[in-house]
Formats: structure tokens, C-alpha cells, sequence
């Protein structure tokens, strides 16, 4: 087995705060309520996974959107002398797919002029949706873009067949939204305890990580910020640092790539 089969972890961090409610709704805009869940991600979510993270040595990467970083640039500047990787989120989070190609370009390009107020080397992309539109490959090659992390279909790092660009993958399996995001407007979900998600993260982890994968782990400060959650975070990097598998940034997890999107 060469090293590009070798277990490995991302944490990754979607740094989308007013913007994720924006996007949903214009009409949230005028709900402080709604926003009030952003602004404790800026506030406290944000400084606690630093914070975590530095004391158990685990790099990050933030993808951030590009208007989030034009509100809240402490926040931002905190990210990048924290040493974590960032990347690209969008300017909105506007799914590239409801997007014509002009717009879609319109977002990449501006959203790049502001995360590179923060970092040179932003060269990672992470659609707002996990999907793409037909451009949006073109789009991240014609702009010198090294990988993405949006696909599902695979658990080691793969080159596109197309395109010049490195695929990290991801899972709803590893992300916090699915067990914990709450929606008010519907009040039909069950929001599920700590134990439960580490105990699903840390299975599926295991056995990734059995087969020579790389886990890519995919948290937003508004939703694991919670005090409970991040303890339970704790927990889990534990769980990653005591099995002694390489923690790596997206940058550096993507670039382990292996022949074909099926392997």
C-alpha cells in the first residue's frame, strides 16, 4: 500500500454566517432572531474551534464565503493567523447550479479578490451546495484552483478525469448539519444528542480509515459551537489523535489522490 492509501483526516470548517440565512430567505434580512445564529458563530463558535483545535494540534481549513469575510474581518484575520488553510466558499451561498455562468464567474472572482485580503494561497473550493453547475469545473481550472471538496463519490482523494483538479470527498454521514441543524420553519426534525453523532462519527471513521481512506470531517461554527458540541469535538479528535492517523489540512489531504472517482 502506497501512501496515497494511507488513513488520513480533514477538519474542515464552513465558515457561512449570515449569508447561509440570506441565501434561504431575502426576507430573513429583517429577522434578528434567525441572524442572531450567525452572529454566535462569529462571536463564540469561531474562537472556541481555535481555540480547541491549537491546543490539540489539529490543522484546519476554513472555506469561507466572500461577504461573510467583508462583515466580519476579526473574525477572518483570527482564522489566518490562527496558520489554518482558507477556502473558498462562494461570495453568497448561492448554489453555483441556480447561478448563469457569468454570475457563477462573477461570485468565484470576487470572492477570491476578498479571501486574498486574508491569505495569497487560496486554492481550495467548496461549493455552498456540495454540487456544481456544467461550469463550474471550467470555472475553478481557468482560475488556477488546485482541488475541490463537494463529491461524494469516493473515500480517498481523487484527480478529475476532466479537469486539473484534485477531488477531496465529503459525506453527510461526517458533517454536523444533518444531526444538529434545527429548522424552525418546519418544526419536524429531531435534533440529536452528542453521544449519538460521535458515536456515528466515530464508526464511520473506523472504517474509512480500514480502508486506507481519508475522512474529511465538515463542521460550521454556528451549528458544532454549541458548548456541548464542542466538547463532544473534543472527544472525537481524540478518538483521531489517539489512532495516530496524519491530520492534515484540505490542501494537503487532497493532494493523496489516487487513479479514478470509484477507488
Amino acid at each position: 500500500m502506497n501512501d496515497h492509501h494511507q488513513p488520513a483526516f480533514a477538519l474542515t470548517i464552513d465558515f457561512d454566517a449570515e449569508e447561509l440565512w440570506l441565501a434561504e430567505s431575502d426576507a430573513n434580512a429583517a429577522r434578528p432572531g434567525v441572524l442572531s445564529q450567525a452572529t454566535y458563530g462569529v462571536q463564540f463558535g469561531v474562537p472556541a474551534l481555535l481555540e480547541l483545535t491549537a491546543d490539540m494540534g489539529i490543522p484546519t481549513t476554513f472555506f469561507i464565503c466572500g461577504r461573510d469575510a467583508l462583515r466580519h474581518p476579526e473574525a477572518v484575520e483570527a482564522i489566518s493567523a490562527s496558520g489554518s488553510e482558507i477556502g473558498h466558499h462562494g461570495l453568497t451561498h448561492r448554489s453555483p447550479d441556480t447561478l448563469s455562468r457569468d454570475e457563477e464567474e462573477r461570485e468565484l472572482t470576487e470572492a477570491l479578490s476578498i479571501l486574498r485580503r486574508f491569505s495569497d494561497d487560496v486554492v481550495g473550493y467548496r461549493s455552498p451546495s456540495w454540487d456544481f453547475s456544467p461550469h463550474t469545473l471550467d470555472l475553478l481550472e481557468s482560475h488556477q484552483f488546485e482541488y475541490s471538496s463537494n463529491l461524494m463519490s469516493a473515500v480517498h482523494p481523487f484527480r478529475h478525469d476532466s479537469h486539473a483538479l484534485n477531488e477531496l470527498p465529503v459525506h453527510w454521514l461526517l458533517d454536523d448539519a444533518p444531526h444538529f441543524w434545527f429548522d424552525s420553519t418546519s418544526w419536524d426534525k429531531t435534533i440529536r444528542s452528542t453521544s449519538e453523532v460521535l458515536n456515528i462519527w466515530a464508526e464511520e471513521a473506523e472504517a474509512i480509515w480500514d480502508l486506507g481512506g481519508t475522512v474529511t470531517l465538515t463542521i460550521h461554527p454556528q451549528i458544532i459551537g454549541r458548548p456541548s458540541r464542542v466538547r463532544m469535538l473534543r472527544q472525537f479528535l481524540q478518538l483521531v489523535n489517539d489512532r495516530g492517523v496524519p491530520t492534515l489540512t484540505a490542501r494537503e489531504a487532497a493532494a493523496r489522490t489516487v487513479n479514478g472517482a470509484g477507488k
